[in-house]
């Protein structure tokens, strides 16, 4: 276990927990929808249950108290987590008193603020879509390097959240002196990576539809698949979009695009720098290769 930072809002389960309120309240959904899409249960995080159900708990309170719809369930439940200390105790040891002291006084801020009714609800946000993108979903981008040799990228998706498009990228293993067909590609590899699951493989594979496909080629079972996406923002796409070429379509199946970590490039001097020497860049960040054959629609 590793702990983020001390405030409410800090690592990824929290920020994932409220920004998934935030942007459903956003997208104007309405509460029983909210509460149907984010359910307030207790999941069952393995040996740390009651650490993570803190962060859960107390990030979901905070989401819901500013759209003024906190409830005494809620409430009741953040005394009962505030009162098990599990946080405080995982901060102690894992960093030392102080910092204890500090996650406690943000768990007491936070009570305190909540147990009263928000005078001031935050209203929904409206944010600009871009409507005329560069390039689309399951597009086949290659690019040439100053090595002269060609590579490609599949666009698996486009994302637009809280006012931001990205792009979203996935590294293909081709390398040639000629640009890549999609027959090239059927030969090659997509970088990929195992995230550990908490549940039974009948339970992951609910989860994640077809994922034994990929444990049969690994042989090995019970993990969830996820993509390394490379982003680059709209925004930062315009100084060099002219380096990528469209060569085709490869539509990765849907079930299999799940996020396995993520990367901002800015520019194309970090392709440059990934894919100089991809075996290296993917044995550092932990990632595999997997068959175009077995991760697109062909």
């Amino acid at each position: 276990m590793a702990t983020d930072g001390v405030k409410i809002i800090d690592g990824d389960l929290a920020r994932d927990t409220y920004d998934q309120i935030m942007d459903l309240y956003d997208s104007d959904a309405n509460i029983e929808t909210i509460r149907k899409e984010v359910p307030f249960v207790k999941d069952d995080y393995g040996p740390d249950t009651d650490f993570y159900h803190e962060i859960f708990v107390t990030s979901y309170a905070l989401a819901f108290w500013e759209i003024g719809e906190m409830t005494d369930e809620i409430l009741n439940e953040v005394k009962r987590v505030i009162d098990l200390k599990a946080g405080v105790k995982v901060w102690i040891e894992e960093c030392d008193e102080n910092e204890g002291k500090k996650r406690q006084k943000e768990l007491d801020k936070l009570l305190k603020k909540i147990s009263e009714p928000n005078q001031k609800i935050r209203k929904r946000k409206k944010y600009k879509l871009i409507k005329n993108f560069y390039f689309q979903p399951d597009d086949v981008l290659a690019f040439q390097l100053s090595d002269k040799n060609h590579y490609a990228v599949i666009c698996a998706k486009v994302t637009q959240q809280r006012g931001q498009c990205t792009y979203d990228l996935v590294a293909t293993t081709y390398k040639g002196k000629t640009k890549p067909t999609i027959d090239d590609l059927k030969n090659c590899f997509i970088a990929g990576r195992k995230i550990g699951s908490g549940f039974d493989p009948k339970t992951t594979l609910s989860h994640q539809p077809n994922v034994d496909q990929i444990w049969r080629y690994v042989k090995q079972d019970n993990f969830i698949f996820g993509l390394p996406y490379h982003l680059v923002t709209h925004r930062d796409i315009i100084s060099f979009k002219d380096k990528f070429e469209v060569v085709g379509k490869l539509k990765i199946k849907e079930s299999f695009k799940r996020d396995g970590g993520y990367g901002y490039e800015s520019s194309f001097e970090r392709f440059e720098s990934i894919f100089s020497d991809l075996d290296n860049y993917m044995k550092v960040f932990g990632e595999q290769k997997y068959p175009v054959t077995l991760l697109c629609e062909i």
